[in-house]
């Protein structure tokens, strides 16, 4: 994937905003895409099929836009989704969830 292309960041509403920012602070000359699922806002309350469908539909979006990286930035969607993502794009797009680098940062 070239230098140049962007970076995806994805979220079920506006919350992973503040993950795009910090995004953005961190890598400032970084171009960022950024998906806000208002449609299926909250995920929630969602069927762990429906999330896979959404988040998949989404990554493959991101995808063909030739984003470099993935980040879900939504803890739902990480939580059922990550695996299965990492699973078909992980090869050619690294997946980045919002869950495991908290996790790694607690141990």
């Amino acid at each position: 994937m070239g230098k140049n292309h962007p970076i995806g960041i994805f979220d079920s509403g506006i919350g992973g905003l503040t993950v795009a920012n910090a995004v953005s602070a961190l890598l400032p000359k970084e171009s960022i895409i950024y998906f806000g699922d208002t449609v299926h806002f909250p995920y929630g309350d969602r069927s762990e099929e429906a999330l896979l469908s959404y988040s998949q539909s989404i990554a493959q979006f991101l995808a063909d836009q030739d984003c470099k990286a993935i980040v879900i930035a939504c803890n739902t969607a990480s939580s059922v989704a990550a695996k299965a993502l990492e699973d078909k794009f992980g090869s050619n797009i690294p997946i980045i969830n919002v869950i495991d680098p908290v996790v790694d940062e607690v141990a």
